[in-house]
């Protein structure tokens, strides 16, 4: 594999990441970098994203979700392996589940 392939990643943050501007501060960073995919809230208080790229924005992304945004105290992030994206290019907010 090789650092423009394609992975994609599931993301499950937890800590104090909601009401602090977590998603919109995810989906910049993510748009930012090319990335695609999306983000949500949770109704544990958890937030959500599946993020799709090459590794290391991928790995990049990861990084920034371990300490969020300004106001945000991140507690944990479980990373785990997800099937290729197939969504539309960009990065996404979405409703809450």
């Amino acid at each position: 594999m090789t650092d423009t392939t394609p992975i994609t990643r599931h993301l499950r943050i937890t800590g104090r990441v909601q009401g602090v501007g977590y998603r919109w501060n995810m989906a910049q960073q993510a748009n930012a970098m090319g990335l695609s995919g999306w983000v949500r809230n949770r109704q544990d208080g958890s937030v959500e994203a599946v993020v799709c790229g090459p590794v290391e924005a991928v790995q990049a992304l990861i990084g920034w979700a371990q300490r969020g945004p300004m106001g945000a105290r991140v507690d944990g992030v479980a990373v785990t392996q997800e099937q290729p994206f197939d969504g539309s290019p960009g990065f996404d907010q979405r409703e809450t589940l």
